[in-house]
């Protein structure tokens, strides 16, 4: 879907504000004059510079990065999960937004996690083997995209992960904690045990060097045979063999794998004081929330308030956002989610009154945006009228894991940002040809209705289940790119990409500081501070105002990219082993 973004900022963009003062840097890197690329393990970086050297496009790179992560860090993305990505072409000042969501098997329906009961299945039952595995989307989504915006051949792209296939690569103390964490899920399944094991049943250190010659047989198929080699034929048979003979049996058969197509959403665009922020749309909730959250703050002029008062707008902001998320999110091709009406500014201003600066909201609650869209109009329910909500229930709190974010640059400037996921870490735990199989189908509601009401996120058959994915590009008024970013953390990353992104608007952070800033989030009526010196006194000034508050530790996983005079400014998260790196 092609967005010209000169119409939007001409539509949307409103005055600029005075930014703050930054704080002292982080040593602050050199700046990169060609190309750049963030993500979360060096291997997967030196694999994408490698191909922006050879003169490759962001596309082509973020093909390579996703298969050497593939490899490297199995817990979190690779071929058997989905993504969803925003390219910019510098040159048509054009962005495309691309989705490889997971897609529910065709004989799935609302019951798939209820129990003998009627009752929701525990987590654990419903997200380990083959009843949460749902069609990955990702390596076809990847393909369009490099067919699209490519330079260089497709196999080239694939040969970075092969080699260190087969020559191996020394396990990070991260992949060694997560499978230390994950031991017992893993090793309920014959393959994960076999390969994330060593003989005496010892889980893989760290340093270990570990090969993997299936995935990179598997690797040469795609590289000849495209998408095709992974979704149909010999692999795909496999793949749904594994699916449907595992003790917690799936849906998926070698049609559905065979039906999936890569396809091309409207990305959602909006304006955050002088800049125009774009991201992915439905069935990601994650690009709404996010310019729903900054559409609120900019009701508020943040630079003049102490941090206690930005925190506290922060969460209330993020608390009305993520209750519309619970009501209204889903996959568009199944359900009318309006779009344009959560994020009308006439609804955002209307949204924003219910934000006491001085008290928390206790209780936050859905609004009503409007449904008189016509591009709703036909997916509406037989009988209801345009302009009118369809009777929908809340959905349950469901936890979301296992992902990725990649952000490139290359020397045209063209860029791409892609967040990618397995689901939950490890996802189904399912091997298959050396790859991992994703859960992302546990990412639906597991109860279709209550109160007689449907659930919008309910599981039906070709269904995409709604994602928090919320890869996310900033243009300037006159259509140039000024940030590319995103993040990991399940359903805490539009909270954490409208954070990044305040602070980098608001307040003049570099990406190393904003990355680095302690979180805050509110993804109901609870406040989740992340555990630092200072948060005890902030927590205790916020519970002053009424909010609920926990102190946690945060593994956020967020990589940035800003675009600047003297050149590319790139940082990753320092709470994770991700890398910049560029020329």
């Amino acid at each position: 879907m092609r967005l010209r973004l000169a119409f939007l900022l001409v539509a949307a963009l409103a005055a600029t504000p005075t930014l703050a003062q930054p704080p002292a840097p982080l040593q602050m890197p050199k700046p990169y004059r060609k190309h750049i690329i963030a993500a979360a393990h060096p291997l997967a970086v030196e694999a994408g510079l490698a191909v922006l050297r050879e003169g490759g496009s962001a596309a082509d790179a973020v093909v390579a990065v996703q298969m050497v992560l593939a490899l490297v860090e199995p817990q979190s993305s690779g071929l058997g999960g989905g993504a969803l990505a925003l390219s910019f072409n510098h040159a048509r000042h054009e962005i495309l937004a691309w989705d490889g969501r997971e897609t529910a098997p065709a004989a799935a329906g609302p019951d798939l996690f209820l129990g003998r009961d009627g009752k929701p299945m525990p987590m654990p039952d419903a997200a380990i083997g083959g009843r949460p595995v749902g069609v990955p989307g990702a390596v076809r989504m990847l393909e369009a995209l490099h067919r699209a915006q490519g330079k260089l051949p497709w196999d080239r792209l694939m040969a970075p992960a092969i080699r260190l296939a087969e020559t191996g690569f020394p396990v990070s103390a991260r992949l060694a904690a997560a499978i230390a964490v994950d031991g017992d899920r893993l090793r309920g399944q014959p393959a994960a045990r076999a390969y994330f094991f060593l003989p005496d049943g010892a889980p893989l250190p760290a340093g270990h060097v570990l090969t993997n010659r299936p995935l990179a047989d598997t690797l040469r198929a795609i590289a000849t045979g495209g998408a095709d080699a992974l979704l149909r034929g010999a692999i795909g048979s496999d793949i749904a063999t594994v699916v449907r003979n595992d003790t917690n049996p799936g849906l998926l058969t070698t049609d559905d794998l065979a039906a999936i197509a890569a396809r091309a959403r409207p990305a959602v665009c909006g304006p955050y004081r002088a800049l125009l922020v774009c991201s992915a749309g439905p069935p990601s909730s994650g690009g709404v929330e996010v310019l729903q959250i900054l559409g609120l703050l900019s009701h508020f002029n943040l630079q003049n308030l102490s941090d206690v008062d930005v925190t506290h707008l922060l969460v209330e902001a993020e608390k009305l956002a993520y209750a519309d998320r619970a009501l209204y999110a889903a996959d568009t091709d199944f359900e009318p989610v309006p779009v344009r009406g959560l994020l009308d500014a006439a609804y955002l201003t209307a949204r924003a009154q219910l934000i006491d600066p001085d008290r928390a909201n206790s209780d936050p609650r859905a609004g009503n945006p409007d449904f008189s869209d016509p591009a709703l109009a036909a997916a509406l329910a037989p009988g209801l009228a345009p302009g009118l909500a369809p009777g929908l229930a809340q959905a349950l709190a469901q936890q979301e894991l296992g992902t990725s974010q990649i952000v490139v640059i290359d020397d045209e400037g063209n860029a791409v940002s892609m967040t990618t996921t397995l689901g939950d870490s490890f996802g189904s735990r399912l091997m298959v040809r050396g790859f991992l199989l994703g859960n992302a189908m546990v990412d639906f509601a597991f109860v279709p209705e209550r109160d007689a009401r449907p659930v919008a996120n309910r599981v039906e058959g070709g269904k995409r289940p709604r994602t928090s994915m919320s890869p996310t590009l900033v243009f300037t008024r006159e259509g140039e790119l000024r940030i590319a970013a995103g993040a990991q953390g399940g359903e805490r990353i539009p909270g954490f990409v409208a954070h990044m992104l305040m602070r980098m608007i608001d307040f003049a952070m570099t990406p190393q500081q904003a990355l680095a800033a302690p979180h805050a989030q509110a993804t109901g009526g609870e406040t989740e501070l992340e555990q630092t010196p200072s948060a005890p006194g902030l927590a205790e000034r916020l519970r002053a105002r009424g909010q609920i508050v926990t102190l946690r530790a945060v593994d956020s996983a967020q990589q940035a990219v800003q675009v600047t005079p003297d050149g590319l400014i790139g940082a990753s998260d320092p709470r994770r082993d991700g890398v910049v790196g560029g020329d």
